[in-house]
């Protein structure tokens, strides 16, 4: 077994009881955030309300600083927020869509991109929806023809999440930038398996969250935004954590904070920060580059035998611009994903295609036991459609 995952397997018990290739729908839950948990119970219990003050304010700040370190960026340009919904909507108010009504999104984003910005038909908005010609990713050229001096924004995905493609988000906030727009980047999919520098790439806006591959659950979302443009946006979806001295609690005056927390409506899910933290802690020892390169020879593997059992993934041919989400067509995906689950074995689908993810944790000998349940499925599926 490879040494990283013999390494950490152990910390997910949730191994013993199935295979598990979904990490790009929820992390396996690690021993550290259960503990973490069950300390933000105790602690609740023996402290109260006061528990604010001694220590549940310190975590939100240890949170803030672990994820601005794993993506190059300072603990003052990062907000805590429940979701990416919510934090699409405090940006999506932030902007002024009269003279930059449009808002440039993919088909290949997850839809709380889009949807954020097609609800927001009434203030002004209006988006620009790009194609995809082979269903992995979408040309540059594409953007470039898109973004003009009447676009707000460039939202986007940094890996897409039925396909795996790596966007050149640098080259992306670069067009942006080059017309005078924004670039915010869903980084749902990236953060954790991908080594990831908000600096370097240049975008205005960074998102990702404790679900998937930071390991750290539900009910958490990061969110950078560059120091330079945060004076300049003041959102009008907001709250009293959003203020500048929020335990005045003045209902008279509001001045907004001065760092991210401005972007902050209220009070946080402090167990799902507590689980969040514990996750990334994870992942900070690993390094990211580390969990990259077993994730990469995890996918390669499984993509060599999925061919060598006759299937055909959906995969690009430049493999280094993919991560750790494999895509196999299929007529009845449901189904082949519901005869795996009986086998004790936890994979997803999307529209058209079992969708397959291998992260660190995982091994080659899994793979292939995913390979033959799925060819044990389809062979099912063929003689029930047969005369």
């Amino acid at each position: 077994m490879n040494e990283l995952t013999a390494a950490w397997r152990g910390e997910f018990p949730g191994l013993e009881q199935s295979i598990y290739l979904n990490t790009c729908s929820l992390g396996q839950l690690s021993r550290r955030s259960m503990k973490a948990m069950q300390r933000f119970m105790e602690l609740w219990q023996r402290y109260g309300a006061s528990a604010w003050y001694e220590l549940w304010w310190g975590e939100l700040a240890d949170a803030r600083a672990r994820f601005a370190r794993l993506i190059n960026a300072q603990p003052h340009e990062i907000a805590i927020l429940p979701n990416v919904g919510v934090a699409l909507s405090v940006i999506a108010s932030s902007l002024d869509y009269a003279e930059r009504p449009e808002i440039v999104v993919t088909e290949m984003d997850f839809p709380t991109l889009p949807y954020q910005w097609m609800a927001r038909g009434r203030e002004g908005a209006q988006v620009r929806l790009l194609h995809s010609t082979d269903r992995i990713g979408v040309d540059l050229d594409a953007f470039a023809a898109a973004i003009n001096t009447h676009t707000a924004l460039v939202a986007t995905t940094h890996v897409f999440f039925t396909s795996g493609w790596i966007q050149d988000i640098a080259a992306i906030a670069e067009l942006a930038h080059n017309r005078g727009a924004l670039c915010l980047v869903d980084g749902y999919q990236a953060a954790g398996q991908l080594p990831v520098d908000v600096k370097a790439a240049g975008v205005d806006i960074y998102l990702s969250g404790g679900l998937k591959w930071l390991l750290g659950g539900p009910g958490v979302v990061f969110m950078y935004v560059r120091e330079e443009l945060i004076d300049r946006l003041e959102p009008t979806t907001t709250g009293w954590f959003a203020a500048k001295e929020m335990f005045k609690f003045n209902p008279v005056r509001f001045e907004r904070a001065d760092d991210a927390r401005r972007f902050e409506p209220g009070t946080p899910a402090v167990a799902a920060v507590y689980a969040a933290n514990a996750g990334m802690s994870i992942i900070e020892e690993i390094g990211p580059a580390a969990v990259r390169a077993r994730t990469r020879e995890l996918v390669a593997d499984l993509a060599a035998r999925l061919r060598a059992a006759g299937l055909a993934p959906r995969l690009p041919q430049d493999m280094d611009r993919h991560a750790g989400i494999v895509m196999l067509p299929a007529a009845q995906p449901a189904q082949t994903v519901a005869a795996l689950k009986d086998r004790r074995i936890i994979v997803d689908h999307r529209p058209g295609a079992v969708r397959l993810s291998p992260y660190f944790y995982n091994t080659e000998a899994e793979n292939q036991a995913v390979v033959d349940a799925i060819g044990d499925a389809l062979a099912s599926q063929g003689a029930e459609d047969g005369p």
